[in-house]
């Protein structure tokens, strides 16, 4: 088997051809599939039985798997309620995530009202506002054109470094 060790605060990209695995490792991480043998540990915490839920890992998806009947800010809050943070923080946290990926002034738009990389922020914003442990991002930017991807690297970027987040990115390029 393979093992891997990622220290806090890492940016891994996770880099092969199509049908290599990078999905299902990323899938299998973030308990969405269940791994056929060996162990997936974080902070030294055996997860492989846990629910995804369970797991404080975020995600990020090609498709961006935003609620297309709630708003941009809604979509934020979305993991905060499911978490049952307290409600006097949960805005702030929302708030705070929307202008970390520059959408402030698009809160109250609805997904069909943004653009494709708008909606691919909102999405990492989901992904980051309950403050989770690790970031699994897989081929985030796969549906967005050359500039548009360019830029948004260039922003996940900047957004590790400001937060220090762990991140997984799974690409083919």
């Amino acid at each position: 088997g393979v093992a891997s060790e990622i220290g806090r605060g890492e940016f891994v990209p996770c880099l092969g051809p199509s049908g290599s695995g990078k999905t299902t490792t990323v899938l299998m991480t973030g308990g969405f599939e269940p791994p056929t043998a060996g162990v997936i540990e974080l902070g030294g915490h055996d997860l492989t039985l846990s629910k995804p839920y369970e797991r404080n890992i975020g995600m990020v998806f090609q498709n961006y798997a935003l609620f297309p009947h709630m708003t941009a800010a809604k979509n934020v809050l979305f993991p905060l309620k499911m978490r049952h943070f307290p409600k006097r923080d949960m805005q702030a946290r929302a708030e705070r995530m929307l202008e970390l990926v520059g959408l402030s002034r698009f809160a109250e738009r609805y997904p069909r009202e943004l653009s494709g990389g708008q909606q691919q922020r909102v999405a990492l914003a989901r992904g980051l506002v309950f403050n989770p442990d690790v970031l699994l991002l897989d081929e985030p930017l796969g549906a967005l054109d050359k500039k548009l991807r360019e830029q948004m690297q260039v922003e996940i970027k900047r957004i590790h470094r400001e937060i220090g987040i762990t991140m997984i990115y799974v690409t083919h390029d």
